[in-house]
């Protein structure tokens, strides 16, 4: 929402001849990595724990089986949710042409896993090297952006979003209705259910729902129960929880993790 990046600070790599870059780093639960930026472009995988990623256009609460693709010299920042693997691979410019410009989050095929876990074994990969390019290439070939997920937030510009956004963000348990919220960010439900859907494409109901799931995943990712991310989120009942994730991802939150645990692997 409102975010402050007075201190975002241009973040250098080296090996600057070569075409992809990589960077191999455990991180402790609630570590933060301030605003930066870099020169290249930058794919953020993490192959176990779970990632808050945030720049100017959203945010976006990233498992094991997504990534993360954010354009050079966008600022972002990154907060840990329970003990995270991070590997990253930086391409030079215009690499990867299939992306779009900016942030997008990629879908992480087991196939593209054991590809950028391959890749992170090595500092650097160069196209002039057969054997590298053709790694490279196969990597590109599997990054395919998701337009929209629900692990997912945009960014809002319009004030009176913005303090209603503020107020979820704090505590996005609040149980407050949809219409208390609106009035005390000075607007009526209607209108801001029309401003949320032209900048964020989505409702306020909708955008809250996503925020109380984003949150009970950070929480079950740093070990609390299923009942207390629940709860703390904004759920009336873990049974309500467990049915709104299965509808939105697939299966249950244990099944989820689960699945995340078992494909960790060489990290």
């Amino acid at each position: 929402m409102s975010q402050k990046r007075q201190n975002t600070i241009f973040d250098p790599l080296p090996e600057q001849h070569a075409h992809v870059t990589t960077l191999t780093r455990d991180y402790p639960a609630g570590h933060k990595v301030r605003w930066h930026f870099h020169d290249r472009d930058q794919l953020v995988y993490a192959s176990r724990g779970v990632m808050t990623v945030r720049t100017k256009v959203g945010t976006w609460v990233v498992p094991t089986h997504r990534a993360v693709w954010i354009s050079a010299r966008v600022p972002h920042a990154i907060t840990m949710s329970g003990a995270v693997a991070m590997r990253t691979l930086y391409f030079k410019p215009r690499l990867a042409r299939t992306l779009p410009t900016g942030c997008c989050v990629v879908n992480v095929s087991p196939l593209l896993k054991e590809l950028v876990l391959h890749a992170c074994e090595f500092p650097s990969l160069k196209m002039r090297l057969p054997w590298q390019k053709h790694l490279i290439d196969m990597i590109l070939d599997q990054l395919i952006a998701i337009p929209m997920v629900p692990l997912q937030l945009p960014h809002l510009s319009d004030a009176r979003a913005i303090r209603v956004a503020d107020i979820l963000l704090a505590n996005p348990g609040n149980t407050r209705t949809l219409t208390q919220l609106c009035k005390s960010a000075g607007a009526s439900k209607r209108t801001l259910e029309r401003i949320f859907q032209k900048e964020a494409g989505m409702t306020l109901g909708k955008w809250r729902q996503q925020l109380r799931l984003m949150q009970a995943v950070r929480l079950l990712a740093e070990g609390a129960k299923v009942t207390h991310a629940a709860l703390d989120a904004g759920y009336n009942s873990a049974s309500a929880f467990i049915s709104m994730f299965r509808k939105t991802l697939g299966t249950t939150p244990a099944l989820y993790f689960q699945a995340a645990g078992s494909r960790r692997g060489n990290v």
